[in-house]
């Protein structure tokens, strides 16, 4: 069966051509206009020799040119893997050479950085420069050549089934591994999703959330593009921006991660004209309550809605929907198409009842595909046909499902996935470090603070802050430890193996 998801632009820009689909500082943007430009870049691409399939990896924040490339990159027939650009030179070369890119797009704030990841993987790169600068490193072309090109309007016929979108995620074991979600299973997602929230056209958005997250880019991009609103674009979070966003836009909708709510909650919203906000989305982590009433008890019209759902079901799974059917706490009930079950270790069904917590697993159209050239992984994760999370819970007697713990070691910080083995390879290159565990604690803003416990070797012992600054190094800033505990030897059980259990209790 053919299909694009980028007939998702083209619909909604034939439906309503001159309405605004995003705005982004004092510039605004039709449909006609993002039809046009992202039109433009499908054709430079294909210009290029860029071929059904090829993969290009694309490095920006919550730019224009992010949806440009997007679209531009699915009407070709290409795969689009999105990547934070704060990654570091050897996170980007990894990123690069595991997808197989044959092409990056960066911005450039980090066009340094990426130049050093391309002298170790050699791809065409294309620089998104800030408004009135040129500067590039050598080597690298400019965005705007590929924007330059003459529009066909066609685009390439895909099958539904193909990969649409390559998104890596840390997972819990081994090295960051990217999940294939397909045109249909991204058009799925944000077409049940919006339908369940009640997203229309006359909805306005805000964009902070990282377009390059699942969270982002399904939930409110694909969102938005689908039922023909408009976005909002902000490129990082800050409580004040985003605040004029909502007053200057009349904005209806917030999407974010709890530590976004909690950090917005500290601006002075009394002052604020925030009535136009109808809705809050929460998702990437549990929202505490004192949190949500209090953000319902300032904001006069809005309703807090958490959902839940991963890069491997393209963000979505199950959702609140409205005050009335809602449970604070749950992350809601099953969207249209989407089962969830509560498997115990021997993958039997457990019954309703706190008392009977498992493994959540899930089937549906939402399901990648699966991880990109790792078919044993694929297989386990996706065992008899139900993907398994890795997240515990339980489901009540009303068909409400909860999170209550996650079965393994990821460590969710702001909403970002932090995988503890990559931070613990890193702190074991330092010449000081003899053993090393990364643990999560509970933060009251971030959700979780990223805490490395370490041993040192004998007669060597560096300060934290020289730790932390060597992580810094090598790492995104999301992924580094904020404390360093030294003890003389880490708790390990009969076979050898560090007991995070222990060092969490502690």
């Amino acid at each position: 069966m053919g299909f694009n998801l980028a007939t998702v632009l083209r619909e909604s820009t034939i439906a309503h051509p001159g309405r605004p689909l995003m705005h982004f500082g004092e510039h605004t943007f039709d449909y006609r206009l993002v039809d046009e430009i992202s039109g433009r870049v499908a054709a430079g691409l294909q210009d290029l020799g860029l071929r059904r399939g090829d993969k290009v990896v694309v490095q920006l924040p919550n730019v224009p040119q992010f949806l440009f490339a997007y679209f531009g990159i699915l009407k070709a027939g290409l795969v689009m893997v999105p990547v934070n650009p704060l990654l570091r030179a050897g996170e980007l070369a990894y990123h690069l050479t595991d997808s197989d890119a044959v092409l990056l797009v960066t911005f450039e704030s980090f066009a340094d950085e990426a130049a050093k990841a391309t002298a170790e993987v050699d791809v065409p790169t294309y620089v998104v420069n800030l408004p009135g600068s040129v500067a590039r490193p050598e080597g690298m072309r400019s965005f705007d050549e590929l924007c330059a090109a003459e529009n066909t309007g066609e685009i390439t016929a895909v099958d539904a089934e193909d990969t649409a979108v390559v998104l890596y995620t840390s997972g819990t074991t081994g090295k960051p591994k990217g999940a294939e979600l397909t045109h249909f299973e991204l058009f799925m997602a944000c077409t049940v999703g919006a339908e369940r929230f009640g997203f229309n056209k006359d909805d306005v958005g805000v964009g902070v959330l990282p377009l390059f997250h699942v969270f982002g880019l399904s939930t409110v991009l694909n969102s938005t593009i689908r039922f023909g609103g408009s976005l909002v674009l902000i490129p990082r979070f800050e409580a004040g921006p985003v605040l004029d966003a909502i007053e200057r836009h009349r904005c209806t909708v917030f999407s974010g991660v709890p530590t976004m709510y909690f950090a917005l909650l500290g601006a002075n919203l009394a002052e604020r004209d925030l009535s136009s906000l109808r809705a809050g989305i929460s998702g990437g982590a549990a929202m505490p309550e004192e949190v949500l009433r209090g953000f319902e008890q300032q904001v006069p019209n809005i309703v807090v809605l958490e959902g839940y759902g991963l890069s491997e079901t393209a963000a979505v799974a199950t959702f609140n929907v409205s005050a009335a059917e809602r449970k604070i706490g749950s992350i809601g009930k099953p969207l249209w198409g989407i089962e969830l079950k509560i498997f115990d270790e021997d993958d039997n069904e457990l019954p309703p009842g706190p008392e009977h917590i498992g493994e959540i697993v899930i089937r549906g159209h939402n399901v990648m595909k699966g991880y990109y050239k790792r078919p044993e992984t694929t297989e386990a994760a996706l065992r008899g046909g139900w993907f398994r999370t890795g997240d515990l819970g339980y489901r009540d007697e009303d068909g409400f499902f909860f999170v209550v713990d996650r079965k393994k070691d990821l460590i969710i910080r702001g909403g970002f996935n932090v995988y503890p083995r990559e931070v613990e390879e890193v702190l074991y290159a330092h010449p000081a470090v003899r053993e090393a565990a990364v643990i999560g604690k509970p933060d009251a803003r971030l959700g979780e603070e990223i805490v490395a416990v370490v041993a040192f070797q004998p007669d060597i012992r560096p300060d934290a802050a020289e730790l932390i600054a060597f992580t810094r190094e090598r790492l995104a800033p999301y992924k580094c430890p904020r404390e360093i505990r030294v003890l003389d030897e880490l708790p390990k059980g009969p076979s050898g193996k560090i007991l995070k259990k222990v060092l969490r209790e502690a």
